[in-house]
């Protein structure tokens, strides 16, 4: 049997990395080749399969890098980016204003109509009047002073114009102005005598409703970490009146619930001041005109 000669290599050649290339053969296959049946085109372009448009990789073999897909962007984060906190519709404050009117209204009719809420009224009120320390009372009761409310609140209207926040300022200063206002007229309508006196003109009560606008506008104006304080002060200045018999508990919950709608008025506007105050601003210019 003919045997074909093999060729002579040794077992270094053998193993040469990377291959050599052999004339005749290798050489057709080369980009830009002119050789015929060359599956490159002679112009150098790829061809057009997407094989053998792949980048070269590491170590000069055919590959492509994946794209790397970027961090998603959560619908919540993007919608708080594009809408922030003072674009919110302040649709709660409107809510609260409408809860606290209908209570008003609620609590008005049953002190004129000497209705079963008036009567209940008036036993809690006989039942806790005179409880608790005298001095400790009284004091609770002249946090709704005028003396003692108005510089709290002029100090929090003064740091609002430093800061330049004029809208939410002068709203504060219109719902203080509102609260005699309307106490005044209210306590001629309704003419509710006092607790221990036969004189009228109790309900609504003014300390309470001076005292709800002061500290309650003053942590509006400086910041939200004072409202805590605000409700205890508010709070704390009812307690006192019932308790030194100088207001019914109605009289107290009246005030409340009908600064409940100045408040709510005070933040409707400066949402509103906002809103206006950013879409007026210009835009500033980066770049040479």
């Amino acid at each position: 049997m003919r045997e074909t000669p093999r060729s002579q290599e040794t077992a270094g050649d053998s193993m040469a990395w990377p291959p050599q290339p052999r004339p005749g053969r290798a050489l057709a296959h080369t980009t830009g080749a002119s050789c015929s049946g060359s599956p490159l085109r002679s112009d150098g372009r790829p061809p057009q399969t997407p094989r053998g448009a792949r980048q070269t990789g590491p170590h000069g073999r055919p590959g492509t890098t994946p794209p790397v897909p970027g961090r998603p962007t959560s619908f919540f984060r993007s919608a708080f980016l594009l809408r922030p906190p003072f674009f919110r519709p302040p649709g709660g404050a409107a809510a609260v204003a409408a809860v606290c009117a209908v209570l008003f209204a609620l609590i008005t009719w049953q002190v004129v109509a000497h209705g079963p809420l008036r009567a209940l009224d008036e036993r809690v009120d006989r039942a806790v009047v005179g409880d608790g320390p005298a001095g400790l009372t009284e004091f609770l009761a002249d946090l709704g002073n005028m003396q003692v409310a108005l510089p709290v609140l002029a100090s929090a209207v003064g740091l609002a114009l430093y800061r330049r926040r004029r809208v939410p300022a002068a709203a504060v200063v219109v719902a203080m102005a509102l609260v005699p206002a309307l106490v005044v007229p209210l306590k001629a309508l309704t003419d509710r005598p006092g607790p221990l006196t036969p004189e009228t003109g109790y309900f609504p009560s003014g300390h309470a409703a001076t005292a709800m606008v002061a500290y309650a506008g003053a942590a509006l104006l400086v910041g939200r970490w004072l409202t805590p304080v605000a409700v205890l002060l508010t709070v704390a200045t009812g307690i006192g009146l019932v308790l030194r018999g100088y207001h019914w508990p109605l009289d107290v919950l009246g005030s409340w619930s009908l600064c409940g709608v100045l408040l709510a008025g005070v933040v409707l506007v400066s949402s509103r001041g906002r809103r206006r105050s950013s879409a007026g601003t210009p835009s500033r210019r980066t770049g040479p005109s």
